[in-house]
């Protein structure tokens, strides 16, 4: 019964941003680690970030560390990625996941339930 949908995609131009929300429904959404994945044509799907069910502890992969924050509040039952300076190759199909976890993984595997995804077109 839980659904992710992502919004907040479009086209930008390189250096630009995009602020990339999830709405969660359930009343357990707080319970679980949250994430952030991409994929990009002819690519496997690749990890982006993720926050743990206390959003005291964060991570970001090193592709996008220092350009991305991840950021989530319970209380709305939402979790944002927020892109900034983004490149070309940021280009892809985001999709927001829940954990099975409570604590932060990196695997697509730890996740249990999906989006049906975003696009983020960055053009040079």
């Amino acid at each position: 019964q839980v659904q992710l949908v992502e919004s907040g995609g479009g086209l930008v131009q390189a250096g630009g941003s995009l602020r990339l929300s999830c709405a969660a429904s359930g009343r357990t959404f707080s319970m679980y680690a949250m994430g952030w994945f991409r994929q990009a044509p002819g690519k496997e799907r690749e990890f982006v970030a993720a926050i743990s069910r206390s959003a005291v502890d964060t991570y970001v992969s090193d592709s996008v560390k220092g350009r991305f924050t991840i950021s989530r509040d319970n209380a709305k039952n939402t979790v944002h990625l927020q892109m900034n300076s983004l490149k070309p190759e940021d280009t892809a199909v985001y999709y927001c996941a829940r954990s099975i976890y409570s604590s932060i993984s990196y695997s697509s595997r730890d996740y249990n339930y999906w989006g049906q995804g975003t696009q983020v077109t960055v053009s040079s």
